[in-house]
């Protein structure tokens, strides 16, 4: 096993053991505000304003009545987590309503700071509830990006008297349960303080965290749960353990936990001289998606590890806890394109896909093979309950109706990035516009549904520009202004780096093969660029409870799923006929899809069992039903869903793409 450096106590380790300083980033994110959001992504942000993320504390009574803000709901993470994802909304969408709404919290907790530094309620009691690091961590990363915004002068010197307090209060309540496992997330916050500050102390204090929280590098190493963690063995953890059931076995295979666990590399990366933690973070990636991997870029998790069955569901706060490590890593280590690549996947599949079109509903957990969504006992859920892929409010447990809001902000704020040099390093390209004191740059287009990205440049700046060329955009090229061409490299970054006056026009294209992607020996997916695509099942929305808008609703399917498409595994681009129109603000629905892909399928015998699709049947499958033009359309367009499909090899006569 690489090492990962002495991981005693730092008061028990030698003083050459310490981390005296951070090794510096590859990136930093621009100043929040800097960049914002532009095209169908401020129309999403928007929605998220107008939606549950602007409302929750009108109407929600763990966000409205807080414990935090000194009412009588929940006060552990719900009121933090909202907090955390609101705030990003806020400023980058510059936003009045919602920027008094932070402003409230914000002069709420720290007027009610305790004297010791301490944040949040107290019983006063000796119980770990009262001591419980996670949730203020939540709260610190939260009021850290109001500082980034605002400048805020009282931030900084509260959230160090909390640090100082919390450094005392480990010593006597180490971490355990949750905050053991999340202990990534307070190395991240100590991280960016000493940053802001230069305060040596706090290194050490991120030395305890990690010396007291769960191993992320060992399970890096050596993935401990390689199949579904049976429902059986999580509730004889409980029983045997009534006490203290929460423990590593119980936590570490918990799907949000290994997200946020996946921070463990790049957090502990610049503390550490051992090398090898970034290959640590890929090999990670990588046994996740042999075990448990989904073709939506993510791994399944409901609530616990659950094998690769497209069935199985993923939980939504895993998918933006997974979107801020790979931004953290983006950050440690640069435009790395594996991590670049999943960001996007994840970005544009899965984090549209748990929520209803109008941003007021969403899933516990999503489905690749999604054919239903319905409260039902008969279940192939791990461990979660029988509504926990019904749209509403909080199906099953409220933790992604508060947490899942800081997706989209937190992917907006690390499109583009900042190099030690002075540089701008482009990780994404969706539309958004960045403004640094001497340069302008205007990303538009409609990426990564349309295969060209227009980037306006204006201003007097020797900054250098490094677009980062996606792994898949083989015959990509980038034209300035009138000059020729420029042919591009898949997979590397490329500078662009010149004087700039006055205003210059970048175009960059793109271009993407479809690929039928193989998930074992049973199904294929289908995807193109960074988009994954899905067979949208006709549907019919009935509702079941809850009140309008934020009403509880189950999905069911009104024609048929099963089916199998003529699409071998590998490059299938000969096969299949793209269909593009440039999106509208709001591409995420299924009748608003601005690229469609027609291919040629088959009705096959597959149905339902335990209450959604069973396993697709084993490929190349015998189809005997008639030849049918289907229409896949980007993953997260869907509400109901095929996405691996079984498939049949293409008849001898059909090398032309399917449709007129």
């Amino acid at each position: 096993m690489p090492a990962v450096g002495d991981l005693r106590p730092a008061s028990l380790r030698p003083a050459s053991l310490r981390p005296a300083s951070l090794r510096p980033s590859a990136l930093r994110p621009l100043r929040l505000g800097t960049l914002r959001p532009a095209g169908w992504l401020q129309a999403r942000m928007r929605q998220q304003a107008e939606g549950m993320a602007g409302r929750l504390d009108e109407f929600w009574p763990d966000v409205a009545r807080s414990g935090w803000i000194g009412g009588d709901a929940e006060g552990w993470e719900r009121g933090p987590y909202w907090l955390d994802g609101v705030t990003g909304i806020a400023y980058l969408l510059d936003d009045d309503r919602l920027k008094r709404k932070v402003e409230r919290w914000v002069g709420h907790l720290l007027d009610h700071q305790h004297a010791d530094g301490w944040f949040g309620p107290r019983t006063g009691e000796a119980t770990y509830a009262d001591h419980d690091v996670w949730p203020r961590i939540v709260v610190v990363k939260a009021l850290l990006q109001h500082h980034d915004a605002t400048g805020d002068p009282r931030v900084v010197p509260a959230c160090l008297r909390f640090l100082r307090c919390l450094d005392g209060v480990l010593d006597e309540w180490p971490l355990r349960e949750w905050a053991r496992s999340r202990w990534t997330d307070a190395v991240w916050v100590i991280s960016q303080l000493h940053e802001l500050t230069g305060e040596a102390w706090l290194l050490p204090l991120a030395a305890k965290c990690r010396a007291q929280g769960y191993d992320w590098f060992a399970f890096a190493d050596d993935l401990p749960y390689r199949e579904k963690v049976p429902e059986a063995t999580l509730l004889g953890l409980q029983a045997a353990n009534a006490g203290d059931w929460m423990n590593d076995e119980y936590l570490a295979s918990h799907g949000v936990n290994v997200a946020m666990g996946l921070k463990a590399m790049p957090v502990w990366a610049r503390y550490d001289d051992a090398p090898g933690q970034l290959d640590r973070l890929l090999r990670m990636i990588a046994a996740l998606d042999e075990h448990h991997g989904q073709a939506s870029g993510l791994y399944s998790c409901d609530e616990h590890l659950a094998g690769r069955h497209p069935s199985q569901g993923t939980e939504t706060c895993t998918v933006v806890e997974y979107l801020a490590s790979l931004e953290v890593a983006l950050e440690t280590w640069g435009p790395v394109e594996p991590l670049a690549a999943r960001l996007e996947k994840l970005a544009f599949n899965a984090l549209p896909a748990a929520v209803g079109p109008d941003e007021w509903t969403h899933q516990y957990v999503q489905q690749a093979n999604q054919v239903i969504c319905h409260v039902t006992e008969d279940r192939v859920y791990t461990n979660n309950g029988p509504d926990a892929n019904v749209f509403g409010l909080e199906p099953h447990f409220g933790c992604c109706t508060a947490n899942r809001h800081q997706g989209w902000p937190r992917y907006t704020a690390h499109l583009w990035m900042e190099a030690a040099d002075g540089g701008l390093t482009a990780l994404s390209y969706a539309p958004c516009v960045l403004e640094t004191d001497d340069l302008r740059v205007e990303v538009g287009g409609g990426y990564p549904f349309t295969d060209e990205v227009e980037l306006r440049v204006t201003g007097t700046s020797s900054r250098p520009l490094r677009l980062r060329i996606p792994g898949w955009a083989t015959g990509a090229t980038l034209t300035v202004d009138d000059e020729p061409a420029e042919p591009l490299v898949p997979g590397e970054v490329h500078l662009v780096g010149r004087e700039w006056a006055g205003e210059r026009f970048l175009r960059l294209r793109l271009p993407a093969r479809v690929r039928a992607v193989s998930h074992g020996e049973s199904a294929i997916s289908v995807q193109r660029g960074p988009l994954v695509f899905a067979l949208a099942v006709p549907e019919q929305w009935r509702r079941i409870g809850g009140d309008e808008p934020h009403a509880t609703w189950e999905v069911h399917p009104t024609g048929p799923w099963n089916y199998a498409v003529a699409l071998p595994p590998g490059d299938v681009t000969e096969y299949v006929r793209v269909e593009q129109t440039p999106p509208d603000d709001l591409p995420y629905t299924p009748t608003t899809a601005p690229i469609k892909l027609h291919v040629t399928g088959q009705r096959v015998e597959w149905g339902l069992e335990r209450g959604a699709a069973a396993a697709p049947p084993v490929g190349p499958v015998d189809a005997s039903g008639d030849a049918e033009d289907l229409v896949l359309i980007p993953y997260g367009c869907t509400n109901l869903r095929v996405t691996e499909f079984p498939w049949t090899t293409p008849p001898d006569n059909s090398s032309s793409r399917p449709g007129p």
